[in-house]
């Protein structure tokens, strides 16, 4: 049984992550399976305009999956998981998580790597690092200030206190929120929403808005400028079709 499974829709990619038996705990040989498609999606340009990233049955994610650790379970690297996320993040393709149930720690970071995120009604997201004597790792210190604010960001990790799904929209951690049930459609209706404009567009806007967060403003208007890839090829298609409305 894949741990992983990648299906396609008119244009979207779906990973879902498929250990619903342990809430979808990340264990190494999960990581190994999801880098292996996200790395797949990286090239296919083409055929994958938009990724939706959740999880089979009543959790996105429970977090890092310690008990496969203890049992000697090991990623090829010392920062796989990390460079891992990093990958999503570095997609060409938006990439939004569709997060139900628990939401916690590595698998909250995991989600923060992506652009986009919907809650469904019964989301948990925390960081509990400090729960375990743990510190971050994967990029939770960078990636959660830049998504809610500073403030928001240190009272989650100090406190490690649960935010629910209406919560994570308050605070810019979600997009928005649904009910469960209509989460995944949500989520595949806002990923062919976008694939309704151009996907040279989308991947531009990703690489530029990505490229330009660590910049000063200033910095980032030359950058854009330098970097911006202009016009797309279909560009002409596009505005003959408008013209004939």
């Amino acid at each position: 049984m894949a741990l992983v499974e990648r299906n396609d829709q008119d244009g979207v990619a779906i990973l879902s992550l498929n250990r619903p038996e342990t809430l979808n705990a990340l264990s190494p040989n999960l990581f190994v399976e999801l880098r292996a498609h996200i790395d797949s999606i990286r090239e296919e340009i083409e055929n994958v305009g938009c990724v939706i990233l959740r999880g089979e049955g009543r959790s996105f994610s429970a977090g890092n999956d310690l008990k496969a650790i203890q049992a000697g379970e090991r990623a090829p690297s010392a920062h796989f998981q990390a460079e891992t996320l990093e990958a999503i993040e570095r997609l060409p393709q938006p990439v939004i998580a569709a997060v139900q149930g628990h939401c916690y720690t590595g698998s909250l970071e995991l989600a923060l790597a992506c652009d986009l995120l919907i809650a469904g009604d019964s989301a948990k997201f925390a960081d509990t690092h400090g729960k375990w004597g743990m510190s971050p790792t994967w990029g939770m210190s960078q990636r959660l200030p830049r998504r809610v604010g500073l403030l928001a960001a240190k009272e989650m990790m100090f406190s490690g206190r649960v935010i629910s799904g209406a919560e994570a929209v308050d605070m810019g951690l979600a997009n928005r929120c649904v009910a469960d049930a209509e989460l995944q459609q949500a989520a595949l209706d806002m990923a062919t929403g976008f694939l309704q404009n151009s996907w040279f567009t989308l991947r531009a806007d990703k690489m530029l808005v990505n490229g330009g967060l660590d910049r000063t403003l200033a910095d980032g208007v030359r950058w854009e400028r330098e970097n911006s890839p202009g016009r797309g090829p279909d560009m002409e298609e596009r505005l003959a079709a408008f013209s004939k409305k």
